[in-house]
């Protein structure tokens, strides 16, 4: 099966280039925007040579993977362009929903599903499945001549493998039984992503966005330590804020509100990091 734009995808004049293999699908992106590109774009790949993660983190992509990228030029702030990273979560876990049958597995930071969404969204940029990183978002941007912008809202998920020299645990959908390849899993996720940006409406719509993300929140109420710049600091997990930073509660009742840091729950959290 090819890489293919869903329906709604394509109505909304979304466009598509595929690849067998690439370097980064991101700096693929942003390459055609300095070039000229409008936008709307995905670049997708089953690998990807030279990936990267949140803080200059490689991201392997090895074949049967799926590395995605989807090119953007809006004309909004670049601040609220940053939440799109929220939108791509949402849209992913509403992919992954759509295509792995119910009761197929598990998911939870505690292993279980009873109550709990199967996938978990994990602040800022993690999707999770039995408490274990399944997906990474990615977002980059360029500025472009007259004072506009670019973003590339990068997508990896472990479809067929998974790293396993990590310091937390991951996984893929094949370790956890399902089976689905890139092509699939692609096709649900341009679809999710135009009904999730379609409520997003150019950030008008964050209000949405981070009530459907908090729905899905992994740890949401429970221990938390955040590393931020070689420091940790630690609390209970209450929510994000209109801006979608991270909000947590420390020992002495006091609110700390996060714009960036490494995320670490349960028993990590406790544990000296």
């Amino acid at each position: 099966m090819a890489f293919r734009l869903a329906p709604t995808a394509a109505s909304q004049g979304f466009r598509l280039e595929a690849h067998d293999s690439v370097g980064s699908t991101n700096a693929l992106a942003l390459e055609h925007a300095r070039a000229g590109d409008p936008g709307k774009l995905w670049v997708v790949s089953k690998k990807q040579e030279s990936g990267r993660g949140r803080r200059g983190r490689a991201w392997a992509t090895p074949e049967g993977n799926l590395a995605a990228t989807l090119l953007l030029v809006p004309g909004g702030e670049l601040r609220l362009a940053a939440t799109l990273g929220f939108v791509a979560g949402l849209a992913l876990a509403d992919a992954l929903e759509a295509i792995v049958p119910k009761g197929r597995i598990a998911v939870g930071l505690d292993g279980g599903s009873e109550g709990r969404n199967r996938f978990e969204l994990k602040w800022p940029n993690d999707v999770l499945a039995s408490g274990a990183k399944l997906a990474g978002i990615l977002l980059e941007s360029a500025m472009l001549e007259g004072g506009r912008f670019a973003v590339a809202v990068g997508i990896g998920v472990n479809v067929v493998a998974y790293p396993q020299d990590l310091p937390y645990p991951a996984t893929s959908l094949k370790a956890l039984g399902a089976s689905c390849d890139a092509e699939t899993l692609f096709l649900a996720l341009s679809d999710a992503w135009s009904e999730n940006a379609r409520l997003w409406d150019d950030g008008r719509g964050l209000t949405a966005i981070r009530k459907r993300w908090l729905a899905r929140a992994a740890g949401l109420g429970g221990e938390v330590a955040v590393r931020i710049d070689g420091n940790v600091v630690r609390g209970v997990f209450e929510t994000i804020d209109e801006d979608c930073r991270f909000v947590i509660r420390d020992d002495d009742g006091s609110v700390l509100t996060i714009a960036a840091g490494d995320v670490h729950f349960g028993a990590v959290a406790s544990a000296r990091i």
